[in-house]
């Protein structure tokens, strides 16, 4: 249930997100998510978690180190959606969960059996079903399409090796920690670059807009760390590659309303059949009765 939250939250975000990046620089947007979401964490671990303050005294290496990459991935994102449509970017982002995945098996050694192997199977099979227009037309895509699409990659891969690390340090560190930490380490190693000058000129609704994306960084990166350690990273994964159909779903939704603030995509019957083909592979690799090898 955490991983669905998390997953949730993520199908929106890119929408929110391509919207953000008309009115400031990506790595600006990154800042303030990560600036907001250390604020509101600090006050919660205040109330409640104060000892957890004390990983900034000793942070461990591998901490810093899944600092830095969650940091590049959020870069990695928001820099190439600016040049893809919302649903364009989710495909390239599945590069993360399902590299997130391969580590499971070969890293923590996850058994995987028949019926992960079909469910696997599906969620491939329809995320090239329901992004097949976009891949199509890549063979004649120009250059800020092609730049955007292996920004996104990097920002995949980055996130597969945060999780990873994470994975190693939910086993001796809370969540609660390594979140605090995060945020704050990726606030103070992207404030150089942000462009502060910019807020002054937003209007009150980007204001509303990026506080939201702020609070979607605590509530999704609370939620992922709370499913990373509970469950398997091949069944985070799996759940995680769900939010593209939200945002394909959301995406159709404001296309048929005509909205005016954001890009418009049509989406055809091959789609709409793949994004069902993900959700039934995914359902089938949930429900296969996951073991972990001793």
């Amino acid at each position: 249930m955490y991983a669905v939250f998390t997953a949730s939250l993520w199908g929106f975000l890119a929408i929110a997100l391509k919207v953000a990046v008309e009115g400031i620089s990506p790595v600006t947007v990154v800042w303030f998510r990560f600036g907001t979401a250390f604020v509101i964490l600090s006050l919660w671990t205040l109330l409640f978690r104060r000892n957890d303050f004390r990983i900034f005294h000793r942070p461990p290496v591998l901490l810093i180190l899944a600092a830095v990459f969650l940091g590049l991935n959020y870069l990695g994102f928001i820099s190439g959606i600016k040049h893809l449509s919302p649903s364009s970017s989710q495909v390239f982002i599945q590069a993360g969960p399902v590299s997130f995945a391969l580590s499971g098996i070969l890293i923590f050694r996850e058994h995987v059996n028949w019926k992960h192997v079909i469910g696997f199977i599906l969620v491939v099979s329809g995320i090239i079903l329901f992004y097949s227009e976009q891949i199509a037309d890549m063979a004649g895509a120009d250059g800020h399409f092609t730049l955007g699409m292996f920004l996104v990659l990097g920002g995949g891969i980055s996130w597969a090796v945060f999780a990873t690390l994470q994975k190693m340090l939910v086993t001796k560190y809370s969540p609660n920690q390594l979140n605090l930490f995060i945020f704050g380490f990726c606030s103070l190693m992207l404030a150089p670059l942000a462009e502060f000058g910019k807020f002054g000129m937003l209007p009150g609704w980007n204001w509303i807009l990026l506080s939201s994306l702020g609070l979607n960084t605590v509530l999704a990166y609370g939620s992922l760390g709370l499913a990373i350690k509970y469950t398997e990273a091949t069944r985070v994964s799996v759940i995680i590659t769900l939010n593209p159909v939200i945002t394909f779903v959301v995406m159709a939704l404001l296309t048929r309303m005509e909205v005016g603030w954001i890009g418009h995509e049509s989406f055809s019957l091959l789609s709409i059949a793949g994004a069902l083909t993900v959700l039934t592979g995914a359902i089938t690799v949930i429900t296969a009765g996951w073991k972990s090898q001793p």
